[in-house]
């Protein structure tokens, strides 16, 4: 199936990061006024994740119409790269309200604590976990199509408060069962879950940084295309990246020495065009040798 061209991938990418800002916005202000009636510890560990999905949201609208943005004087290869940094920002955001969650947890342990209106706390995670679940399946919808890292990294942030959302419920039941303690080890356990699941993300923002190559299906998918031009020998000194959801893509192609300069050219736009079926949004240099 023919992927989606650039303005099309743009249009997705501004409508995913415009939900999940409007969607962090409402259950910010649902989980504050919860915890403010209830004095829970895990609902607290709930609001400073979506306190940080908000800000993490907008950071991603910011990084996203940043690297949209074409190419200019003083960026020539684009600001694809803004996608990743926004990446690296919002795992170190989450790091470090995963490490305030487990000192309020171990004071709420030392301390102990009740929780009040219960009923109140498990509408509003009712409330969360059904906005969550839909954004969800939007943002894997985006992702599928774009590749977006950010968007990727954004949906990372809601699939765990679905998990989340799942513990408070779970806290809120023990509490209730006479087990009060549950609350705040349930809330450091959310904390410990959020710091270890930004590594993977932050690991691939750092390999796109530093211009990791494209993986070997689409290498060899690549190859393919380029040899099944006619009168294409071979190629060599392919090298593949990614600048935000745009891959870039540097070959040599090998072809008869005894061409002329007119049918050299026409070959390396026919390998152009062949390759943009597959990648329609893709930056390709090729470079001609004759064999």
């Amino acid at each position: 199936m023919q992927g989606l061209n650039e303005q099309q991938k743009a249009i997705l990418l501004r409508r995913a990061s415009r939900a999940s800002v409007a969607t962090a916005t409402v259950l910010l202000i649902a989980k504050l006024v919860a915890w403010g009636m209830t004095g829970s510890v895990s609902i607290l560990a709930t609001f400073m994740d979506s306190l940080l999905d908000a800000f993490a949201s907008v950071i991603n609208l910011v990084a996203i119409s940043i690297a949209l943005k074409p190419a200019d004087e003083d960026h020539n290869y684009g600001h694809g790269k803004a996608e990743q940094l926004a990446a690296l920002a919002q795992s170190a955001f989450i790091a470090g309200s995963g490490l305030f969650l487990i000192l309020h947890a171990v004071d709420g342990i030392r301390h102990g604590g009740g929780i009040e209106n219960k009923q109140v706390a498990l509408a509003v995670m009712a409330l969360s976990m059904a906005l969550t679940m839909a954004l969800v399946v939007y943002q894997t919808h985006v992702v599928k199509l774009t590749g977006s890292l950010a968007i990727q990294t954004d949906s990372m942030h809601y699939r765990m408060d679905l998990l989340t959302n799942l513990g408070v419920v779970c806290a809120l039941i023990m509490v209730a069962a006479g087990f009060p303690e549950a609350d705040p080890v349930i809330g450091m356990l959310i904390a410990i879950y959020m710091i270890f699941s930004v590594g993977k993300v932050a690991w691939q923002a750092i390999q796109m940084l530093m211009d990791q190559a494209l993986d070997q299906e689409k290498e060899q998918l690549i190859r393919e295309q380029v040899l099944a031009v006619e009168q294409v020998l071979d190629l060599h000194n392919l090298r593949t990246r990614m600048s935000g959801v745009t891959p870039v893509i540097q070959l040599d192609l090998d072809l008869d020495g005894n061409l002329s300069l007119e049918e050299a050219h026409d070959i390396g736009k026919a390998v152009q065009k062949q390759l943009l079926k597959h990648m329609p949004d893709a930056d390709i240099t090729i470079h001609l040798d004759p064999n």
